[in-house]
């Protein structure tokens, strides 16, 4: 006798092998058997004829954590809608653990106000208690933060780790990687991390790489410099043997957008190399990016306090605004999403601010740092529909969200949120499977499943395979769409017809039914 047989359906494994048509069959929190299983019995039988039957998608670059989404709302349904059975988070630099002391939970400042929020662990093992305890509508795992770490070694000073330091950074990392985390990301474009050294990186690296997990970096450019930012952590990996993930890998600026085809290269020489390198990346071409990295480099160099006191210098102010005008990103594209403003100018184009105070972009841009205290996120369409055709049809890249879950009733908020949130796994199928034919739905669903669960080595998971946990999907290759938008970003995908946890019926003729099955994935 089964829990859930899944009937009729057409099997992608989630290993990129052609698709076959088979049942499912499904007890306790486990695939048991494959084939035809027309003369089994089972509790509950779901017909999936004419649809795909698929592992759940797994995303690699989430950040539910530190959005604070796990908390403020466990059952993470945007997400579930877009088929997504396991998140990872920590990454981009911050993690919610470890938090030794109180400066190490401010690397999180950019996204939310810590101030209103409380904590009560200290190790990574505790978090991944607390986390268990919310119970999860998805499998979670994390990434150690190198963002974080520093942050609570130097505070909000502006130098180089000593060598004590540098010791101590060490040492957690390690007790965090024998705790279960997946691997390290560090956040080069922020403010404190723009200070660690290609030393600091390559000592981190190899620890990580003695442990054989992953190091996914956000580079330190992504926009004029972003062939020396890939450089640089290219030889990071070189040097340390490390697996290197690219984090939502992007050319901003329609300025550098020719530079795609060299940063592509860049990482297929590379890999050629025998780097262990890999990218993902999320279908869109807005980023959902926080205000101040579309300054000029140096300006945020040493942390937010420093930076605000060179914007609010007249002489240096000039000198920004002066950079801001030659450099390769329109200001006048930037939408105001959330921050510290409340929601005084949440939903508005800086363009139509500047107008409005009858200023410069650039100007405003400053202004509005100022005045949300440097906590200012933006939504702003600086990517290339080409490079994005060429990045998720690339053979080294992972399909991500890059963003976090939410339900339809956190609009009320009046945070303008990015589509991603909703849509990102959905609109791959519909837009890049289906209707440009960039990839095969085994690929795009492979790199969606079973490469991500091998990536970062997560067992037992992303493959329709028996002894497997029962992480499935059956999707309608009819009707799979997403809904979101810029404007309207609060709309769940269609065409996830069911999405089981951990043997669980999460997702039942595409609604919710409140099952909340997830749980801590660990190395």
């Amino acid at each position: 006798m089964f829990d859930v047989i899944i009937k009729n359906g057409t099997i992608i494994d989630g290993t990129g092998e052609a698709m076959y048509r088979g049942d499912v069959g499904i007890r306790d929190d486990e695939i048991i058997e494959i084939g035809d299983l027309s003369n089994e019995k089972t509790q509950k039988e779901i017909d999936a004829f004419g649809k795909y039957v698929t592992p759940g998608f797994i995303d690699i670059n989430n950040h539910s954590d530190t959005k604070w989404r796990i908390f403020a709302n466990p059952s993470l349904e945007s997400l579930l809608h877009q088929g997504i059975t396991t998140i990872i988070g920590g990454n981009c630099g911050s993690s919610l653990a470890p938090l030794n002391n109180y400066e190490m939970i401010k690397a999180i400042r950019k996204w939310l106000d810590v101030t209103k929020i409380n904590v009560n662990w200290i190790s990574v093992e505790e978090f991944l208690k607390e986390v268990e305890r919310v119970k999860l509508s998805v499998n979670f795992g994390t990434l150690v933060g190198h963002g974080t770490i520093r942050r609570g070694l130097v505070g909000d000073s502006v130098r180089d780790l000593e060598k004590v330091e540098l010791k101590e950074m060490n040492k957690i990392i390690k007790e965090s990687l024998k705790e279960g985390v997946l691997g390290v990301s560090a956040g080069l474009v922020y403010s404190h991390a723009k200070l660690a050294s290609k030393q600091e990186l390559e000592e981190i690296a190899n620890i990580i790489s003695d442990h054989k997990r992953v190091f996914a970096v956000h580079l330190r450019d992504e926009t004029d410099s972003i062939l020396q930012s890939l450089d640089e952590v290219i030889d990071v990996a070189k040097n340390s043997g490390v697996k290197l993930q690219v984090s939502h890998l992007k050319v901003m600026g329609e300025k550098n957008w020719p530079l795609m085809d060299k940063v592509l290269r860049k990482i297929e020489k590379a890999d050629e190399e025998g780097v262990d390198i890999y990218f993902d990346v999320y279908p869109y071409v807005a980023t959902g990016s926080v205000l101040y990295t579309f300054l000029p480099d140096w300006v945020s160099r040493g942390g937010r306090k420093l930076m605000l006191s060179r914007l609010k210098d007249s002489e240096i102010r000039k000198k920004v605004i002066k950079e801001m005008k030659e450099g390769s990103i329109d200001y006048s594209k930037i939408m105001v999403s959330s921050g510290s403003l409340e929601k005084m100018v949440s939903r508005r184009n800086v363009s139509d601010i500047a107008k409005s105070q009858n200023k410069s972009v650039e100007e405003t841009v400053i202004d509005l740092l100022i005045a949300g205290n440097g906590q200012i996120i933006t939504i702003t369409k600086v990517l290339s529909e080409d490079n994005l055709d060429k990045a998720i049809s690339h053979p080294l890249s992972i399909i991500s969200s890059n963003g976090a879950g939410y339900e339809i009733s956190h609009k009320s908020s009046g945070d303008l949120i990015h589509p991603r949130d909703f849509g990102s796994f959905p609109r791959v199928l519909s837009r890049y499977v289906k209707d440009k034919s960039l990839l095969e739905w085994e690929e795009a669903v492979y790199k969606m499943t079973g490469l991500p669960a091998t990536r970062y080595d997560i067992d037992n998971r992303g493959v329709i395979k028996r002894g497997n946990f029962a992480d499935v999907l059956v999707i309608d290759p009819e009707t799979i769409k997403d809904s979101a938008t810029v404007d309207n970003p609060y709309q769940y995908s269609s065409g996830i017809d069911y999405v089981l946890v951990n043997g669980k019926i999460t997702v039942e003729e595409g609604k919710y039914v409140g099952e909340r099955a997830g749980r801590i994935v660990k190395d």
